[in-house]
């Protein structure tokens, strides 16, 4: 039942708003209208009594000045991710800032020149996806046979995808979760103990490449060489 009656007819509406505009628009009168001033720019207007929160002329309503704009800057964004973060660059060691998925991978580099020397320094020999064969001077010791076990142990096949040799037509390659560089530049270590079984994986030239643009982290191939 309505509590808001028509002064004219005594219809009842069920807020004050209605009755306003049913006797305006149906009794031509202005009954139930009141004067007010917009709570943004201040200008005078007639409008008809409701229980809806702001006051505001038909011209502010139309630009929409009224409306709550939402923060949705920095940490107040749904989809934050903590913003930028400070990184150590793996080639010349100086500080930078990054967002996190700019930094995506197995290593962070500040700079182009920096990327391009540690492509240069991890796709040389063995190193590189395309891979296929050649001197193992630069191995040391002990690479022949680790790589031998290797192919053995994995069963000439992908540990990742088991594609195998017949399907590639050649042996997959075998790749060093660890780098070697990072045996050659520790100290009390070299290049053969790099060549550790536990350390290589059998990997076809897909997943080699992911595997050294680091988008394959090294947990999951220790994890895929220790199921064998």
């Amino acid at each position: 039942m309505g509590e808001h009656e028509c002064p004219t007819c005594g219809r009842t509406f069920e807020s004050q708003r209605g009755a306003g505009i049913h006797h305006s628009k149906i009794h031509k009168e202005d009954g139930g209208k009141e004067k007010t001033e917009c709570e943004i720019c201040g200008a005078e207007f007639e409008y008809y009594p409701s229980d809806k929160k702001g006051l505001f002329c038909s011209e502010c309503v139309e630009t929409e000045e009224w409306r709550h704009r939402p923060d949705v800057d920095g940490s107040n964004n749904p989809r934050w991710k903590g913003g930028k973060r400070e990184f150590e660059c793996a080639v010349c060691g100086e500080t930078f800032e990054r967002y996190p998925s700019d930094a995506a991978g197995e290593v962070a580099v500040c700079s182009e020149s920096c990327r391009c020397e540690w492509l240069s320094e991890a796709f040389t020999g063995d190193g590189h996806p395309n891979w296929r064969g050649g001197g193992n001077e630069a191995y040391g010791t002990g690479w022949a046979a680790t790589r031998r076990a290797a192919l053995e142990r994995d069963d000439y096949a992908c540990v990742l995808c088991g594609t195998d040799a017949d399907d590639l037509g050649r042996n997959p390659d075998v790749h060093h979760i660890v780098p070697v560089r990072v045996f050659v530049e520790a100290d009390g270590q070299d290049r053969a103990d790099a060549h550790d079984l536990d350390n290589v994986a059998s990997l076809c030239p897909g997943c080699h490449r992911r595997a050294e643009f680091g988008n394959v982290p090294r947990n999951r191939l220790r994890r895929a060489v220790g199921a064998r």
